[in-house]
């Protein structure tokens, strides 16, 4: 789908901003922090834990994340190996920084993870950690867990090894910049392996049955002080990066697996009637997908920019659903303890700043690589992880969805009753006269109904706007 950058109207703005101030407030979202927990993060800051680490700083760290981010969780240096490749990943040791038992340890026990507005965000941990001490911003020493993982000439982990160190990035990248030094050949060796090294680990994630589903998304966007809403297929330099950090994902997973003790997240497999109504939603929309073809071969040929391709990639997250976090201890490893997107076991581990199971992985993967116990903070942790991790993951979805909702409901609060185009990207198996449209333009994902005919799965449709307005809490169109 294309990307278009929309602009509402300042009355639109103005509604928008007291429903996304509501919104900030609900009584199930964390506040602002308790004085005993700045004071804390404060003290950290300026004195953190460092123990006991190497001296990476010579290594010339990059970060790539978007243009505006500051709470940067991970850094990466990659370098060519006589037989392969190196992958050295810094990822911000959060330990140095939260004391076991703490206010502030308690706080991110409360929070669980960051939550993102599109003005705003309710951080896990208090910036002056999450976007100061903590964050690994370049020119700046930090304590991290540093994740070196050697690969075969085919993009293979053969070795891994993880051990607290000091780093230093040297520069901020975001996206873009990456893929446009990357395509005009400009970019130095450790940056432009990245695609090296992306692409042989999406020939693994092949070869062993995982799938990354390339969905375009429907992201706020800012412009000159108003926000909008457009599509926005991800870039190749985006995916590459993702692999680098699935590859340390799994890697931690197999650590914590060996080693008798860790978290995973977890998905089962699809069960065979998802599977055979994503195989009538393909039909539905034209998609080709012959019987002896794997799921995941018949994803990868698909292209997002085409409008019923990007209706069955949506269809596919319905497989994606029912993920979750298990905890594993005594060697007692969880069933299924394979995570069926991966095709492997996995965890996340890489993203510590902002949620909070990843500090806990870190600390266990650490340990089983020194060959010790876990520390018996985290491993009395663990039995509430998953409870805390499904809670606090549900409400980032809800708070994610609900900001997406006020928005297009502001961007159409004046055109109750118009006509517009889109497709249909989801019909209810209960009732095919309700379902889920795309609007073509604006960038709108909602919800129709009041037909009486099924509707026509993958086709355009045009339909008529019958409710929107940040009161409304989201939009809801009928065919026209």
């Amino acid at each position: 789908m294309p990307r278009r950058h929309l602009r509402m109207t300042g009355a639109a703005d103005c509604s928008l901003g007291a429903a996304l101030r509501a919104l900030r407030t609900e009584p199930d979202l964390p506040g602002a922090f308790p004085p005993e927990v700045l004071a804390e993060a404060e003290a950290a800051a300026r004195a953190p834990d460092r123990g006991a680490r190497e001296d990476a700083t010579d290594l010339p760290f990059l970060t790539i994340d978007p243009p505006a981010s500051t709470d940067l969780d991970q850094a990466m240096h990659l370098e060519r190996r006589r037989d392969g490749y190196r992958v050295h990943y810094a990822i911000a040791d959060v330990a140095a920084f939260v004391r076991p038992g703490g206010a502030l340890d308690a706080e991110a026990h409360r929070r669980v993870t960051t939550l993102y507005f599109p003005d705003d965000r309710l951080p896990l941990h208090p910036a002056v950690l999450s976007e100061g001490a903590a964050s690994l911003l370049p020119g700046e020493v930090r304590p991290a867990a540093l994740w070196r993982i050697d690969l075969d000439s085919d993009g293979r982990a053969v070795a891994t090894d993880v051990r607290r160190a000091l780093v230093r990035s040297r520069a901020k990248l975001d996206y873009a910049g990456v893929q446009r030094q990357i395509d005009a050949g400009t970019a130095e060796e450790p940056l432009a392996l990245l695609r090296d090294i992306g692409r042989l680990r999406e020939e693994q994630e092949l070869a062993r049955g995982g799938i990354s589903l390339n969905v375009p998304e429907q992201e706020i966007v800012e412009h000159e002080g108003s926000y909008g809403l457009a599509y926005r297929a991800t870039l190749p330099a985006e995916a590459w990066n993702a692999q680098i950090s699935l590859l340390t994902g799994m890697a931690a997973a197999r650590l914590m697996a060996d080693a008798g003790t860790g978290i995973l997240r977890t998905l089962p497999v699809a069960p065979d009637g998802a599977v055979a109504r994503l195989r009538r939603s393909a039909r539905a929309l034209r998609v080709d997908w012959p019987h002896h073809v794997p799921y995941a071969e018949v994803v990868r040929s698909l292209d997002p920019s085409k409008a019923n391709d990007a209706a069955f990639l949506q269809e596919c997250t319905t497989l994606l659903r029912g993920a979750g976090y298990t905890a594993f201890d005594d060697d007692d490893l969880p069933d299924p303890a394979v995570h069926a997107a991966v095709a492997d076991l996995y965890t996340h581990c890489t993203a510590p700043l902002r949620r909070l199971v990843d500090r806990y992985a870190s600390e266990l993967c650490l340990a089983a690589t020194a060959g010790k116990e876990a520390p018996d903070w985290a491993r009395e942790a663990l039995p509430a992880l998953p409870k805390e991790m499904a809670e606090g993951t549900r409400r980032a979805n809800t708070v994610e969805r609900a900001s997406v909702d006020l928005v297009e409901a502001a961007l159409l609060e004046r055109h109750v009753g118009e006509v517009f185009d889109a497709y249909v990207v989801d019909v209810q198996d209960r009732d095919p006269s309700v379902g889920t449209v795309h609007l073509r333009d604006p960038a709108v994902v909602g919800r129709v109904e009041g037909g009486t005919a099924p509707l026509p799965l993958g086709e355009r449709l045009r339909v008529r706007l019958t409710r929107a307005g940040p009161g409304s809490g989201s939009v809801l169109f009928a065919p026209a």
